[in-house]
């Protein structure tokens, strides 16, 4: 990365970030990001590993029924982490201030929208990942111009009835989902994480972060 970057590596090396939900696009997303220097990162997620996380889930089958974030800090063990659920009220009382970048993993449609609302100068978000199989369908591009996702027209929705009309980016599917199931590829959902990864150090390198 210091080979890619150059003089811009330091900021990776400066940056503050706090990635929300370390689940099936969170996980890879936090890999990628440590492995990519950025070591100042805290993770809030409430949940623990079970069976299912298998498929898609970084780690998670060494870890089965631990909490997920204790589990990551034995993997990434510069990590600050907070073991809570991130729901509206958790969203609208935390502090973001002191983060260089929001990134949203989290499927809970009100905090997505608290989120937004409160954060969305430094917000990445992705959307829906499950349900698909084609990870060159993956999109980035500011809210209002993202489609082909229910889960995303739903938000879009609920941000217009609140009269919110700023822009923030976005990570989406094109693709048309492929089973009413909650079924999951790691091709996608890994796919996801990454991109959310790439789009923060993207972010991270116009910054002017002291």
């Amino acid at each position: 990365m210091k080979l890619l970057l150059q003089e811009d590596f330091k900021k990776l090396e400066d940056a503050k970030i706090i990635l929300l939900g370390v689940g099936g696009v969170g996980s890879f997303c936090l890999d990628c990001l440590y492995r990519s220097g950025i070591k100042n990162i805290t993770i809030v997620d409430f949940d623990s590993y079970d069976a299912s996380n298998q498929n898609r889930q970084m780690w998670s089958e060494l870890h089965e029924n631990e909490t997920k974030v204790t589990a990551l800090k034995e993997h990434y063990p510069q990590l600050q982490i907070i073991n809570k659920r991130i729901d509206e009220e958790w969203v609208a009382a935390f502090d973001f201030e002191p983060y260089d970048l929001v990134l949203d993993a989290i499927d809970d449609r009100n905090a997505k929208l608290a989120l937004a609302q409160k954060c969305y100068k430094k917000l990445i978000s992705s959307f829906g990942s499950a349900k698909r199989l084609d990870p060159t369908k993956i999109l980035v591009d500011d809210i209002w111009k993202s489609y082909g996702d229910k889960f995303g027209s739903k938000i879009r929705y609920e941000l217009k009835k609140r009269g919110f009309k700023k822009k923030y980016k976005v990570i989406f599917s094109s693709e048309e989902v492929v089973t009413k199931e909650k079924g999951s590829f790691m091709g996608v959902t890994a796919a996801f994480g990454l991109t959310m990864c790439a789009e923060a150090i993207k972010e991270i390198r116009k910054k002017s972060i002291v």
